[in-house]
């Protein structure tokens, strides 16, 4: 395994040790991450391409609020929060939609969608409205290489900054064109957020729990801590495994775009802290490990790929889907284990390798933003007060 360690450990005197137990079930330092590290992160909704008319719309719901990201009659993709201005309802249900205008289902008051305030029922009975600043509150939005993302709180570097050092390799995959491959499905998780993101970034746990990926990367898998992202990447090679390994190594057709390397690699991306890319040849996915409380999580998950109606391009995704299948369900189990393992009182911190760069650097970006994660037992119940 071959690795890149981040400068982040440097300056961290417990950069050898993992965060400790407490924090993946604290209901109390979920709130702090909530506030310093979750809120003021970027979170993908969907492709542009799943917005392409005016009126489409996406939502995407996080700790607690609704987004609504919708293409307006001008053809800009603006978000706002799903919250009407007069009484707080929501205004749309459901994960995705279409709508020449926004109207309240309480009291139709009605948003353009540009999220201009252009209808008042009973106009006459709010003589000192003001529409120019009723219009729906807005939220900060970046689309990057044709995926769309919103953050709660502003601050901190834009999606594009983070991903800078690697878009010359990330180009030739042409994110733009991609459409999706199904919807996206929600997939829940009774774990800290954390342990999956831990278990993503993990490169030793390869060799032991995935016999399927160890056949396809043999000895190359490779991992690398930067300061904002996560890169992983493993190269399939020759050999044996089970009927779907065989078969994807066999069937997956060149990729034109591609250079060698690329047309056998399969890349993956952490974006901090909680937003993950499955790069291959054939396909491209997303997820993010969204809290649903100190010991639940929603994986977010949805394929898209390049139009590619060639037999044996249908055939390496569908064999994609079952070696990954397999791979999430070994996971699946995986942080099930540590989650558990994490409420006993007799642990603490484990020592972490210094292979383990990722583990390093997430911790200590954790550290970092909420200095209890540095206490080996939690404090006292209600201590983090917002």
């Amino acid at each position: 395994m071959s690795l890149q360690l981040a400068p982040v450990s440097d300056v961290d005197p417990d950069a050898g040790l993992s965060l400790p137990g407490w924090v993946y079930h604290d209901p109390d330092f979920l709130a702090a991450e909530a506030d310093a590290v979750l809120r003021p992160s970027w979170q993908v909704v969907c492709h542009t391409s799943d917005i392409a008319a005016p009126g489409d719309w996406h939502t995407l719901d996080f700790l607690g609020e609704s987004t609504l990201v919708v293409r307006g009659d001008d053809g800009v993709v603006r978000a706002f929060t799903n919250v009407c201005r007069h009484r707080g309802s929501r205004l749309v249900d459901g994960s995705r939609g279409c709508a020449k205008k926004l109207v309240c289902p309480y009291h139709a008051w009605t948003y353009g969608l540009d999220g201009a305030l252009t209808g008042v029922p009973e106009r006459r009975q709010y003589p000192g409205l003001n529409p120019d600043t009723h219009g729906l509150a807005p939220v900060d939005l970046e689309t990057w290489q044709g995926f769309v993302f919103v953050r709660l709180t502003s601050g901190g570097p834009s999606v594009a900054a983070m991903m800078a050092a690697w878009l010359p390799e990330i180009l030739p995959y042409r994110f733009e064109d991609l459409r999706a491959l199904g919807r996206v499905t929600l997939r829940p998780r009774a774990v800290n957020w954390k342990n999956i993101a831990d278990n993503y970034s993990d490169g030793l746990h390869i060799n032991v729990a995935h016999p399927g990926l160890k056949r396809l990367f043999g000895r190359s898998y490779g991992i690398e801590a930067g300061p904002h992202a996560d890169r992983m990447w493993g190269d399939i090679g020759e050999g044996g495994g089970s009927w779907s390994e065989r078969a994807y190594r066999k069937l997956l057709p060149p990729v034109p775009h591609l250079d060698r390397t690329a047309q056998r690699r399969w890349l993956y991306f952490k974006l901090w802290p909680n937003v993950a890319f499955d790069i291959y040849a054939d396909q491209v996915d997303f997820m993010q490990f969204i809290p649903v409380s100190a010991t639940e999580t929603l994986i977010r998950e949805i394929s898209y790929a390049l139009p590619d109606d060639r037999r044996e391009m249908r055939a390496a995704r569908y064999l994609n889907w079952r070696i990954n299948r397999l791979v999430n369900a070994e996971d699946t189990e995986l942080v099930a284990r540590v989650q558990a393992g994490m409420a006993s009182a007799s642990y603490s911190q484990g020592p972490l390798g210094e292979s383990e760069v990722c583990l390093r650097s997430f911790a200590g970006k954790l550290r970092a933003a909420i200095p209890e994660a540095r206490l080996p037992r939690a404090p006292k119940r209600g201590w983090y007060r917002g």
